[in-house]
């Protein structure tokens, strides 16, 4: 398995541009919880805490990456858990609601990370490894983390990999 450093390292090469992190601190908690919304329906299995896939994948999710780092694996699963409240709450209402906020949530998420893209002028790091999906949330976490001046030693790990984040002119995209 990847290490931290691999994965986050892998994904910030196509994030070095500081306005194309920000859309991301926008975008990605949007599609993740778009995600989270629309897998909130239907409930497989009643009970004290209803069965959905939304608590499957984000159950797998969080032990991921509690698997990569813990401490950054333990933040992920509070936002997810937080994430997975919320989805329910959502799927608790008509299904013309539900659909609405599911699709809204993920259709605006993703014109946001592609706004971004064309700061970075490169393309979104899925597109060229699917792990993108699951390690732009993390990526999100770690660079909030990075900012309120934590974890300065995974930060320099990242940046010796992949290089220094960078505020610069709109780049033409290919």
């Amino acid at each position: 398995m990847k290490t931290i450093v691999d994965q986050l390292a892998k994904y910030a090469e196509y994030h070095r541009d500081r306005r194309n992190i920000a859309t991301h601190f926008i975008g990605i908690p949007m599609i993740v919880l778009a995600v989270q919304v629309l897998l909130a329906r239907p409930v497989l299995m009643q009970g004290a805490i209803p069965i959905t896939a939304a608590l499957i994948i984000s159950v797998l999710t969080a032990i991921y990456y509690l698997r990569l780092d813990r401490p950054l694996g333990l933040l992920m699963t509070i936002l997810l858990a937080i994430g997975l409240w919320m989805a329910q709450a959502a799927a608790d209402q008509s299904t013309a609601t539900w659909l609405w906020i599911g699709i809204g949530l993920f259709v605006v998420g993703w014109v946001i990370q592609f706004v971004g893209h064309i700061y970075e002028g490169r393309k979104p790091a899925f597109v060229d490894d699917v792990i993108g999906l699951i390690i732009g949330p993390l990526f999100v976490a770690a660079e909030l983390v990075f900012l309120i001046g934590l974890r300065r030693d995974l930060q320099h790990a990242i940046e010796e990999r992949a290089g220094p984040t960078r505020t610069g002119k709109i780049h033409a995209t290919s």
